[in-house]
């Protein structure tokens, strides 16, 4: 009897990995493509070249060694999506900078947190978005800018920092205008930028990415050169992006999805980068993608539904669509067939990974059978491993058996800025990257996501997956979107609540309708004991359901205790 193949797999090798920095490949991307559109930010009105953006990232470069900023130091960025986001980007890759993302939606004490533990010497901000006025939540964090002249020569809250840059057309005490930052390139000549450029090796850090952790603080992952523009550049390879492709990029950028996966995706093949807004709006998603005759589209799920859902969806164009990314969760069944059809996006991906692992790590393919494409998240990255294994023993289990997804490869990350304790957690002697989610692997390779390890529902002794279940409500017509979680139960442990969005004109269905279609198609056990009906889930700005937060909220609406 044959045994079962191991839950293994080992990604393509025949292209080899680029071994450069991030600014010596766009470098040599401006050269061999000078007159391709480069960036597109619409809301801003700007449109320029590859020779043009050169010319800003080189300008912005040299302005930052104009001021001392220097290889290694910490120069923040907390801004919704801009052309200012993505120049910062490839300067300070230029110089070797380490660039810290800052999640947009942060508040105070996040913020503290991200610039003292990153100690971030410089930081760039928007003047507000949103709800958010950075400028005044600034002024509260260190009151000392405004009274100070050029530099912030003390501050108590956040004593490393020294430099602020406000994107605002205004002056604020204190504060340096774009502007002002720029007009210090001329104390710095081109050779002086090359001959700096030339110290940096490809394994240096350049990139250090707070995740959003449910308990403690952050954790900052840093990355090199080497992770994210290889990453970069095999997401895009992977669909067929080349120089003549214009891609839509409605996600944040300070996330790897739009960072990494579309900015570097398209600098590593000369496309063109198109920024419809600060932050996601369907009706723009949909303006930008007519006006522009993009070819391709990123997003989440969530994105892809609320743009199928919008009432003037048929005013706008699709038709040049041609592929895309969906990412951060698994695509029901009839948004992908909805995103094949009244899209036009035949050949859209789903793309899987995490921000430690620079970030994807397995992918669809554009061939890829249908139902590979809505059931699982592809096969093993180039130049990458995956494995499945149980809790006892780090070998792989054997094929189709659950356990946890561990990556290993160019693209996991250097580790967790200044905390060794969790980089040992979470990357092992052997270079693995150990995950927490719950996989399977198939015969032919192809990786299910079954769960978070922390998300499973133990109910009565039964292991349930939530997804599992959310797979199965999404199959009724009048649920737009569903999500599961576990909330604590006297009697079983646990008990499944599932918040369900309603698609327009079903508003009518009740928590027993959807009880009713769960008998006797799927187990007992599994249908949840109560539905929350909602507009609109707790998500992370990168568009990532808070299932944490779910559960608070159903706990403290029925009143049961941890």
């Amino acid at each position: 009897m044959n045994q079962p193949l191991p839950s293994y797999s080992k990604g393509d090798t025949s292209q080899p990995l680029i071994e450069m920095t991030i600014g010596d490949k766009f470098d040599e991307i401006a050269a061999k493509f000078p007159d391709n559109e480069a960036l597109v930010a619409r809301h801003q009105d700007i449109r320029w070249t590859y020779a043009e953006f050169k010319q800003q990232v080189d300008t912005c470069a040299r302005a930052l060694l104009a001021i001392g900023i220097q290889k290694g130091d910490r120069v923040g960025v907390w801004s919704p999506n801009c052309a200012e986001w993505t120049t910062m980007q490839f300067a300070t890759a230029k110089i070797g900078a380490i660039l810290v993302n800052i999640n947009p939606s942060y508040r105070l004490h996040e913020l503290e947190y991200a610039l003292n533990h990153s100690q971030a010497r410089m930081l760039v901000i928007a003047e507000s978005f949103k709800s958010s006025d950075y400028t005044a939540m600034l002024y509260e964090l260190a009151p000392e800018l405004k009274n100070s002249q050029d530099r912030l020569t003390h501050s108590d809250k956040l004593p490393h920092l020294e430099l602020v840059v406000n994107l605002a057309e205004k002056t604020y005490p204190g504060m340096w205008r774009w502007q002002d930052l720029q007009q210090q390139a001329a104390a710095v000549n081109p050779q002086t930028l090359a001959s700096a450029q030339a110290t940096l090796q490809c394994s240096d850090p350049i990139n250090i990415q707070y995740t959003s952790g449910t308990t403690g603080s952050p954790k900052g992952a840093t990355l090199s050169h080497r992770n994210i523009l290889n990453n970069g550049f095999f997401v895009a390879e992977s669909i067929s992006l080349t120089e003549k492709d214009r891609l839509v990029i409605p996600v944040p950028l300070y996330h790897c999805f739009g960072m990494v996966m579309a900015n570097l995706g398209c600098v590593t093949h000369g496309a063109t980068m198109i920024y419809p807004g600060e932050g996601f709006d369907p009706r723009a998603v949909l303006e930008t993608v007519s006006a522009e005759r993009a070819t391709a589209l990123y997003g989440v799920p969530t994105m892809f539904i609320a743009e199928l859902d919008h009432p003037d969806f048929g005013d706008y164009d699709l038709r040049s669509l041609r592929t895309g990314i969906m990412a951060g969760s698994i695509c029901p069944e009839e948004v992908m067939k909805a995103v094949n059809s009244r899209m036009h996006m035949r050949e859209v991906q789903i793309a899987y990974g995490m921000t430690e692992t620079s970030p994807v790590s397995t992918q669809t393919s554009a061939d890829d059978a249908f139902d590979k494409r809505v059931t699982t998240v592809g096969r093993t990255q180039p130049h990458l491993e995956s494995k499945v294994i149980g809790p006892i023993s780090d070998d792989p289990l054997p094929r189709g058996e659950i356990g946890e997804l561990c990556t290993r490869g160019y693209s996991v990350m250097l580790g967790y800025w200044d905390n060794e304790a969790a980089t040992r957690d979470a990357i092992d002697g052997n270079g693995w990257m150990h995950t927490g989610d719950l996989a399977t692997m198939d015969s032919e390779g192809y990786i299910q996501i079954v769960g978070r390890i922390k998300d499973m529902v133990i109910r009565g002794g039964e292991n349930i997956y939530p997804k599992e279940i959310e797979e199965f409500l999404y199959t009724h017509p009048a649920i737009s979107d569903v999500q599961v979680t576990g909330i604590p139960d006297k009697k079983y442990g646990e008990e499944l609540v599932a918040w369900v969005r309603l698609r327009p004109r079903h508003e009518s269905v009740t928590a027993e309708d959807l009880r009713a279609f769960c008998r006797g198609k799927i187990t007992h056990f599994k249908v949840p004991r109560y539905f929350k009906f909602v507009d609109e889930f707790p998500m992370t700005v990168t568009g990532k359901i808070q299932k944490f937060r779910m559960r608070e909220i159903s706990m403290a609406e029925l009143g049961i205790e941890a």
